[in-house]
This record gives structure tokens, C-alpha cells and sequence, in this order.
């Protein structure tokens, strides 16, 4: 008889009077527990469970991406009329190419995978309303990728256009908007700081040079990047980026296929979705994206951009630095979070290092990548000036990722939650009560729908759970000991503020790179960083009671030293040192010119 395939958690496609087979994990919601825990059911094995394949297939894709890029810019350049380069293209439309390959990919495999393990019945086809599941921009695909009625989307198109898998279609229910997180109310005070802060741009406006520097979302503090314009040699400027305009999706315009060579089923695949998928600020909505960008009040002939946060979802800014890059203003991209020089493997990293001019380090550097200049941490948290080992609080710092696959680094990935929340739970377990007590579990602050307050819950009634969205430094302050669980930012912003620390994950899912194993090595050494969850509540058990002792010790703060001094440096002359990094790339005429 077969399986009916389910592809999502969107209930209205499911059938439960035959068995089914799910995709994958991501179709079963904790909350729903109750109702798919009573059907026929099997789960397709999710293949990028294979890490080494998952490396590979990064590195594949990686391939495919140049020569796809390639190819799209021309037919790009073609379709709008315009002649611009390669970099261009790969500035605007780089980040979204790289994601979707990945995407597609990954749901490619898992769809051909089922075909070729199981006898499939059928599927169903939610149908109606396609034009709301194409993103206007960047930004919007991010926040449509997370969603299931996006990705039953997908997989439908890979269902009907490249498998035999018979298809009935039904009209779906009507789509929820998407619903942002809820701006906090403005106090007083702040109304007063914004309108101040506009009265100077306005001013300040009129004052500014075509050819200033341009810095947005530098990832500087604020006063510091203002201290960077006058070391510059210019008023400072505190830039604000908008929105792209809403495009309207013109079907008519998205009958042809990328051109190339295909030297697989997949890749045929990709080249033929493609112009179904792309954002439609790149297609219909491009001429006024180009409009939008000709009036901002940025500088017409900016003598440098640096930019460490708007590189991936802010298409404005990416549309015109790309456009003044490419008519000779150098890019340079700062490091804004952890992971990069740490990982084994980043799109986001190879992307913005390939993009660059220079790139700006929190301290690490690259054999054979001569761009890469180690400045120091950007955002740097100093010391709270607090005794830690004073204060009662044990705070677990936990990560989430999306149901499905979005982006590929080494990270764990969709499904590898659920091994990541075991590893959470025999850590808690193995904690004394004394210990539990004490115990704050910080939640990610995006659910995406697993229900991570039910599960913990579930498992620990008892035990304290921070939704994600409080102020993080008010836990800190209360923090004896700051427990990290993933490959981020976190942990470098514990070692700067002097938080006694560990570390733990499962170095099967957080892959370093070869140039990062021996200083974690030697973290291992000194008990701050664990493989395994046992193994950091054994620590945690011995060194509780005298927390200073441990994090105090010469060992310790030698091999912090260290590793601080690569991937979390925090030098007295940050700013000398990036004002030295910027002029190596400014023009000539402008090296010499300062305040």
C-alpha cells in the first residue's frame, strides 16, 4: 500500500486513516504530541545526521553557488538592463543564493531520500495564495524560511516538477500573517535622546562631505563609532538605514529558468525554481530599489564603507554600497558575533570575507587570507566590577535553531536539537539539588515552535526558565557561574566581562577548525571547556563552592589570556588599531587627512 508522505507540521495536509511517513522531525510539534503519537507512523532519517556528508555537501554547494552566481548576474544584468560586475551581484544578492542552495538542497535530499527508502502512497498539496510565500526582500525571506507554510511550499514545487509521487491538491486555509515581536513602549527619556539625536543628523547634514567615510552598524558602540568619524577626519554622522518598498510579484516575469550548465538532477532543480523564489525586490521591485538608494542622503563618493551588520538583510544598503563599491569606494566588513575564526565551516564568513576590502577580527587571523586584520573586539563588555563568586545564580545559556535547515556553518542543524536538548537535560540531572536550586535556565528568545518552556517543564517542574527577552546583565549580575552550551557569541562576552565560565557541547555538531582546536584544548585542560554534559556537571558540582579559586588560578587566567588574546581581544587602542585598518584601504589622497 505505501506511506502517505507529510512533509510539514500543517495539520490540514496530514491524513491519519492510512500510514503516513514524516520527512522529517521538523513535521512533529511538541504540542501536538497527542495526535501524532497515535498514527501509523515512520520518520525518514535525516541525512545531514551524516556530518561528514554535511561538510561535503557544504563544500559542493560552496562550488555550485560561484557558478551559479555567475550565471544569474548576467541574466540579471540582462533582464534589468544594467552592466555590473560579478562583486556587485554577489554583494546583493549573494546572501539570499547561498541560503536558498542550501535550502533547496537540504529539501531536495530529504524528498529523493524518501522516494528511494519507502513505497509513497501520495502527498497532498495545499494550493492558493502562492504570491504571499514569495519574499519581497531578504529580510522577508528569513522570516518566511522558519514558517511551514513556506517550506510545504517548497516541497511542493520539488514534488509536482521533479519526482513521481502522485499529488492530490486541496485549496489551503487562509495564511497567517506574520507577526512581529512586539516593540517595547518608549519611555520619556528616550523620546527626548531620539529627538535630540534627529535635530543633530538634520544639522549635521548640512555639514557632511560627499566623500566622508560611511559606517553603519559598525557594531561599535555608539560614542566610540562617533569617535571613529572624527579620527576620520569628519563630522560624525549616525546613519540610519530603511526599508526596501513593497514590489509586487508579476508572475509573467518569472517564466524563465538560470541559465548553465547542470551537472546534476539538483542543480537543474535549482536552476529552474530559481526565478519562482527569487525575492522580489531583485526582479520586479529592482528599478525602485535603485530609485530608493539615489535619494538617500548618504555620500554620493563615500572614500570608505565599513559595515559589520547590514551585509546580509538590509537590500538598501546593499544595493548602494554595491553600487559605490563598484565605482571605487573600498568595503570593509567587521565581525559582529562568534563562531567566525572559530568554526570549522560559515557561509556568512566566507561570504563577507569575499565581499570585503578589509575584514575587521575580534583577533584571529587566516594563513592565506591576507584581507583578514585582527583589530579586537568590536562590541566589547567590560567587568561589571561585582564578585561573582558572591552571588547565588548558575545561569545555563541555551541556543535554538529553526524546525528546518537555513544556513549552513557548523552548528548543530534542525533535527540535532533534539540531541542538543538531551545533552541540556543530563546536564541538569547530574546537578545536585543545591546546584539545580540555583539553576536559571535562559531560554533563545525565538521558539520556532518547539515549545522549549513545555519541554523543560516537562522534564524539571520545578526549575527556573528565563523567556530570552529580559536583560541579560541583570542575570549576569546575579551570575556565580555563567554556563555556555553553544558555538556563539556568549562565551566571548563571559571571558571579556571576567565571568567564571564553562563551556559545554557536542564537538560532533560545533566542528572547530583546525587553528582553533589547540586553544580549546587548552580550555579543556583547565576544566573551562567539556565535551560532554557529564563532564561539566562533575565540574560544576567541584568547583561551586569555591568558584574564585578555580577561575582565579594562574592555569586559568594564563590559557584565558590566550585565547582572549585570539578570538576576544579587547586592546586599550581598539580604535587606533581599526583607524590604522581603514586607511590601508582608503584612496591615497585621503591616508594622511585626520582631525
Amino acid at each position: 500500500m505505501g506511506r502517505f508522505l507529510i512533509t510539514t507540521a500543517l495539520e490540514e495536509a496530514w491524513r491519519d486513516d492510512v500510514p503516513v511517513l514524516f520527512l522529517g522531525e521538523w513535521c512533529l510539534s511538541y504540542s501536538r504530541k497527542d495526535r501524532w503519537s497515535k498514527i501509523d507512523a515512520e520518520i525518514l532519517p535525516y541525512h545531514w545526521d551524516d556530518r561528514a556528508k554535511l561538510y561535503a555537501d557544504y563544500k559542493n554547494l560552496l562550488a555550485f553557488h560561484e557558478r551559479l552566481l555567475a550565471n544569474l548576474a548576467g541574466q540579471l544584468n540582462e533582464i534589468h538592463g544594467v552592466d555590473h560586475s560579478l562583486r556587485y551581484w554577489r554583494i546583493l544578492i549573494g546572501p539570499w543564493l547561498g541560503d536558498f542552495i542550501h535550502i533547496l538542497f537540504d529539501r531536495w535530499t530529504s524528498i529523493h531520500q524518501a522516494i528511494a527508502q519507502h513505497v509513497l502512497s501520495g502527498t497532498l498539496i495545499l494550493t492558493g495564495k502562492e504570491e504571499t510565500l514569495i519574499p519581497n526582500d531578504m529580510a522577508d525571506f528569513s522570516r518566511l524560511l522558519i514558517r511551514d507554510e513556506w517550506n510545504h511550499h517548497l516541497y511542493a514545487a520539488i514534488l509536482q516538477r521533479f519526482t513521481t509521487v502522485p499529488c492530490s491538491k486541496r485549496a489551503r486555509q487562509d495564511i497567517a500573517s506574520w507577526t512581529p515581536h512586539a516593540v517595547p513602549n518608549t519611555s520619556w527619556k528616550q523620546l527626548v535622546k531620539r529627538t535630540m539625536a534627529d535635530w543633530y543628523v538634520r544639522g549635521a547634514r548640512l555639514l557632511a562631505s560627499d566623500q566622508d567615510a560611511f559606517l553603519l552598524a559598525t557594531y561599535l558602540p555608539f560614542r566610540d563609532e562617533m569617535r571613529m568619524h572624527r579620527r576620520l577626519g569628519q563630522l560624525p554622522q549616525p546613519w540610519r538605514s530603511t526599508s526596501p518598498a513593497k514590489a509586487s510579484v508579476d508572475e509573467h516575469r518569472r517564466q524563465w529558468v538560470v541559465a548553465g550548465n547542470s551537472l546534476s538532477p539538483f542543480e537543474t532543480c535549482a536552476r529552474a525554481l530559481i526565478p519562482s523564489q527569487i525575492p522580489a525586490i531583485y526582479l520586479e521591485g529592482y528599478s525602485q530599489l535603485v530609485m530608493q538608494t539615489t535619494v538617500l542622503p548618504w555620500p554620493k563618493k563615500p572614500k570608505l564603507i565599513w559595515t559589520s551588520n547590514a551585509l546580509t538583510s538590509d537590500d538598501v544598503f546593499k544595493a548602494w554600497a554595491a553600487d559605490k563599491i563598484e565605482k571605487g569606494s573600498p568595503l570593509v566588513v567587521g565581525q559582529h558575533g562568534g563562531h567566525y575564526g572559530i568554526g570549522r565551516w560559515s557561509f556568512l564568513e566566507d561570504h563577507e570575507i569575499a565581499i570585503s576590502d578589509r575584514y575587521l577580527s575580534w583577533g584571529w587571523a587566516e594563513p592565506g587570507h591576507p584581507k583578514i586584520k585582527p583589530v579586537g573586539q568590536l562590541k566589547a563588555k567590560r567587568p561589571l566590577g561585582i564578585r561573582h563568586a558572591e552571588k547565588p545564580v548558575a545561569l545555563l545559556v541555551t541556543s535554538n535553531h529553526p524546525r528546518q535547515s537555513y544556513r549552513n556553518h557548523s552548528s548543530m542543524i534542525s533535527r540535532q536539537w533534539s540531541d542538543y536538548f538531551k545533552d541540556q537535560r543530563i546536564f541538569v540531572a547530574q546537578l545536585p539539588a543545591e546546584i539545580k536550586e540555583a539553576l536559571i535556565v535562559r531560554l533563545y528568545c525565538h521558539d520556532y515552535g518547539r515549545d522549549q518552556a513545555a519541554q523543560w517543564h516537562d522534564h524539571f517542574p520545578a526549575l527556573r526558565l528565563d523567556a530570552g527577552h529580559s536583560n541579560i546583565i541583570r542575570l549576569i549580575a546575579q551570575c556565580r557561574l555563567y554556563i555556555s552550551t553553544y558555538n556563539s557569541t556568549t562565551f566571548l562576552e563571559s571571558f571579556t566581562m571576567n565571568i567564571p565560565t564553562i563551556i559545554f557541547w557536542n564537538p560532533n555538531h560545533w566542528e572547530l577548525r583546525d587553528s582553533a582546536i589547540p586553544y580549546f584544548e587548552e580550555l579543556k585542560r583547565v576544566g573551562i571547556f567539556h565535551e560532554s554534559p557529564a563532564s561539566a556537571a562533575r565540574h560544576v558540582t567541584d568547583i561551586w563552592d569555591h568558584v574564585d579559586e578555580w577561575w582565579s588560578s594562574a592555569s586559568v587566567q594564563r590559557t584565558l589570556k590566550q585565547f582572549k588574546a585570539r578570538y576576544c581581544d579587547l586592546p586599550n587602542n581598539l580604535l587606533e588599531r581599526i583607524e590604522h585598518a581603514l586607511r590601508e584601504v582608503m584612496p591615497i589622497s585621503e591616508k594622511t587627512d585626520s582631525c
